[in-house]
């Protein structure tokens, strides 16, 4: 079988394209990713391809909850993956439209996991210092967690910087162990 990336992959270009004509990229965006998160509900995972459950329901009731108002035949695409049983892809299909979009867009998701939270003041210099490094518009997404001790680690696709002080605590000690 096939693996999601790839059975996402037309869905992907298909949704990109059509949000990018109709000048919705936000909006689709924005659906696609509630209704991702929808369908990877725990609670809402079984009423996929249940014979005893209306695809059109479930299709209604998926649209309602990822408030498809500002996406325009959102509900028709939701329809299409129902009647081709993708539903479950939609988590990759969201991904992929949010890669292109940014492509087009030229900007860029970055995850921020800090120690602390960050200061306004840290916050922008951290954007200005990425967007001048990375060439894009920086969206910065931040999480906390303590367990770093201090510093933060930045994500941005591929691009990975470790600064905190747990993973210089843990190169130290593989370092040692290794000399």
């Amino acid at each position: 079988m096939a693996d999601q990336a790839t059975i996402a992959r037309p869905y992907a270009r298909a949704a990109f394209e059509y949000a990018h004509a109709a000048g919705e990229l936000a909006a689709w965006g924005d659906c696609l990713a509630r209704a991702s998160l929808v369908v990877l509900d725990e609670r809402v995972r079984p009423l996929i391809g249940n014979p005893h459950v209306e695809r059109a329901e479930l299709v209604t009731w998926i649209g309602e909850i990822a408030d498809a108002t500002g996406a325009t035949h959102f509900g028709n695409f939701l329809q299409l993956l129902a009647e081709n049983a993708r539903l479950e892809s939609l988590p990759a299909i969201s991904e992929q439209y949010a890669e292109l979009r940014a492509d087009v867009e030229n900007t860029i998701d970055v995850k921020v996991i800090a120690a602390m939270p960050l200061s306004d003041q840290q916050s922008t210099k951290l954007v200005e210092a990425l967007t001048q490094r990375l060439s894009r518009t920086v969206r910065l997404h931040t999480e906390i967690d303590p367990s770093l001790i201090g510093g933060a680690v930045i994500r941005a696709g591929d691009f990975v910087v470790d600064g905190s002080l747990r993973g210089q605590i843990e190169r130290l000690n593989n370092t040692m162990a290794g000399g």
